[in-house]
């Protein structure tokens, strides 16, 4: 579904991205995992168009979008939950969900319930405004603001930032779910751990440059991995 091809990015005179290349096939869920400034959050972007690649191409679903325009590629089906949510403060629930909908054509009420059903929370907050939510609401509304667009290709930024740890796992709860539905997946998170747990392969990226790949379920036992990234 989507492949990049030695993508490099720059910002100003400082490369973030160094020949990055990857793929993500329909129906898969595949993470980027490493430390922070690795380029994972760079190269979440570089899809959505928010940067531009200097060299290289990204191709979806056959088609090269490496320099098609954001509203574009969201347009092709392709969304991104933002790092740090990115929500609408004064703005209902309601109404947020409403600004991820730029893809509809027709009725809303299936988009609204299948938010709901993932998130219910968020039905009793309809009327509520976001940026009086917990930081976990908050990030429950950034997933279904983004889910709104009914993308077939789901890009999500570090979904367990901040959060509690109960929390942290009824967001993968939802992750998982939205996988068993045929969302195919790309997952940037810090949270190794949980990251490896919920992929079918990750990518390991390091100062803008992918240093191993592979099943998560073999990564998770690569030294190098435990070390780094597992405390192992």
């Amino acid at each position: 579904m989507l492949e990049l091809r030695d993508i490099q990015v720059f910002y100003g005179g400082i490369r973030a991205l160094s020949g990055v290349s990857l793929r993500v096939a329909s129906g898969e869920l595949v993470a980027l995992i490493g430390s922070n400034g690795a380029g994972k959050s760079t190269t979440l972007k570089t899809i959505s168009g928010l940067l531009r690649a200097r060299q290289g191409a990204i191709f979806y679903e056959g088609q090269e979008i490496t320099r098609a325009p954001t509203d574009r590629i969201v347009a092709l089906g392709i969304s991104q939950c933002p790092e740090g949510r990115r929500i609408f403060g004064s703005l209902s629930v309601r109404e947020n969900l409403l600004l991820g909908a730029v893809r509809h054509k027709g009725a809303l009420d299936e988009d609204f319930d299948r938010v709901y059903d993932l998130f219910p929370r968020l039905k009793e907050r309809i009327g509520q405004a976001g940026g009086t939510l917990s930081g976990g609401e908050q990030q429950m509304l950034a997933i279904g603001r983004a889910l709104m667009s009914r993308p077939r290709l789901l890009m999500l930024d570090e979904p367990s930032l901040g959060l509690a740890p109960l929390m942290v796992e009824q967001v993968f709860t939802v992750i998982r779910a939205l996988k068993r539905q045929g969302t195919t997946i790309l997952l940037v998170e810090q949270s190794v751990h949980h990251a490896l747990d919920v992929a079918d392969r990750a990518y390991v990226i390091e100062t803008g440059r992918v240093t191993l790949d592979g099943p998560a379920a073999e990564l998770r036992h690569n030294p190098k991995v435990e070390q780094s990234y597992l405390g192992v």
